[in-house]
């Protein structure tokens, strides 16, 4: 639908995660240490329907959370969600950075905060004809520069438009899933992603943004500025 109507991803890209809440499992101590080996607790067919194993536990911020992570690939012309990819919480932000690099954005940029950047990352983004627009970290005994620090800031405001996303899925109703396992999760995340494009898809085509200009330009404001020259 996005390609039907013109538009096609362009501007680079911003690629980020974010973590999705399932419900909390309380689980004995003995039957997570089970799980924990591989094994599966004596539970009847009944309870264990009833209990997601495969989610997983995460520290933010000095917050618990349980449940899993969906990461995406957003087009930065548009603000299109154009891939993505689930896992469980604990996974780290950059697992899934292979999966969402989207080939087909016409822009060659690649934004990302400081979860991302690796040598052989910055290497295989180099080869593959891509520009490196990952945030730095500093290293113990090496802090960032006044230079990398002032890149930092430019690049967030780029990737900004990943966090607009993650932003507009809540207001959908809200990140969060009420299934049982993984890949029930997976399904329900896609649905989020998917529902978010169409919402903002139908925006666009009410507008009349014409996909070659800047969103929020409208067709008849084109016309409009065509006629007074």
């Amino acid at each position: 639908q996005l390609q039907r109507h013109g538009y096609i991803a362009r501007g680079g890209q911003a690629i980020d995660a974010t973590l999705v809440p399932a419900p909390r499992q309380h689980i004995g101590q003995q039957d997570r240490q089970t799980l924990a080996q591989g094994g599966q607790p004596d539970w009847s067919e009944a309870r264990r329907r009833q209990k997601d194993v495969e989610a997983t536990h995460t520290k933010k911020h000095g917050k618990s959370h349980f449940g899993y992570k969906l990461s995406v690939s957003v087009d930065l012309k548009h603000g299109f969600i154009r891939r993505l990819a689930t896992g469980t919480a604990s996974e780290h932000d950059g697992h899934h950075f292979d999966e969402v690099l989207d080939m087909h954005n016409t822009g060659r940029a690649v934004h990302a905060d400081k979860a991302y950047p690796s040598r052989q990352r910055r290497q295989m983004l180099k080869v593959l004809g891509f520009v490196d627009e990952m945030q730095r970290r500093g290293q113990p005994g090496k802090p960032l520069s006044e230079c990398q620090k002032r890149r930092n800031q430019r690049i967030a405001k780029k990737r900004a438009k990943v966090e607009h996303v993650f932003a507009g899925i809540r207001h959908l109703g809200g990140k969060f899933v009420r299934t049982i396992g993984q890949a029930r999760a997976t399904v329900a995340m896609t649905m989020m992603a998917a529902c978010y494009n169409m919402k903002r898809l139908a925006s666009f085509l009410q507008r009349g943004v014409d996909a070659f200009f800047k969103p929020g330009t409208g067709k008849a404001q084109v016309r409009s500025q065509t006629v007074k020259a």
